[in-house]
């Protein structure tokens, strides 16, 4: 049998009751660490957001919370997604109109750069740009003349008929319905004759300004590169 002398067992006692009080210690936080590293109880992901300032969290995100800003979290307690507050459906009809926009404007500045290298490509000077728009000024007063004849012409024809329809009601007879029809029909040609001069004439009124234009541009792409650097 081993015995221990009565020198020895103090210290022996002293050296336990050492390790004693370290493992002591040390529990706290082994408990600590054990805990983070297991799963919550559920193993689901957690949930937090805010309802009225004050923070919810959960795991489960009921239907009233969806669009509200949140944080979600691993079972293991770690952050790793946050979503910011869905939009309103004004501001996503707002978002859509501006998207809209931004893409006709892309289209429309993609077509004025494919029209003005087409304009390159088609005319080898200015003097054949310049004789391409005098063609279309003599075209559209052309058809500025032909709009006011014809607006002439179906004026003339419409009082002719008011006025066979005004007599047959100084006659105290009923205006017959093929008289009306053919009043009704020349009201819609004088009307149309006169929207199509006043488009004619609104582009009539701006090609000028046109051809200025198309001559500055044509000059600019027409600049070899570098040519205009000093």
């Amino acid at each position: 049998m081993n015995t221990v002398s009565s020198r020895t067992r103090p210290a022996l006692l002293a050296t336990g009751a050492l390790a004693v009080g370290l493992l002591l210690a040390a529990m706290p936080a082994m408990a600590q660490k054990a805990q983070r590293a297991q799963p919550n109880a559920t193993g689901k992901k957690i949930y937090c957001w805010e309802v009225d300032g004050s923070k919810v969290c959960g795991d489960a995100l009921p239907a009233s919370a969806v669009d509200n800003p949140r944080t979600e979290f691993s079972p293991s307690g770690m952050a790793i997604k946050h979503l910011e507050r869905a939009p309103t459906e004004a501001e996503r009809a707002i978002a859509e109109l501006e998207a809209e926009r931004a893409k006709e404007a892309a289209w429309t500045a993609a077509e004025r750069a494919r029209r003005e290298q087409a304009m390159v490509v088609s005319f080898a000077s200015e003097a054949d740009l310049q004789r391409n728009f005098e063609n279309r000024i003599g075209l559209i007063d052309s058809s500025i003349k032909t709009s006011r004849l014809g607006i002439d012409g179906t004026r003339r024809s419409l009082l002719n008929l008011l006025q066979r329809a005004s007599e047959t009601e100084l006659e105290g007879k009923p205006v017959a319905k093929s008289l009306a029809d053919k009043i009704s029909a020349q009201h819609d040609a004088l009307r149309r004759h006169q929207m199509l001069l006043e488009r004619q004439l609104q582009e009539r009124g701006t090609i000028d300004q046109e051809l200025a234009s198309a001559l500055e541009r044509y000059r600019e792409l027409k600049v070899p590169a570098g040519a205009g650097r000093s």
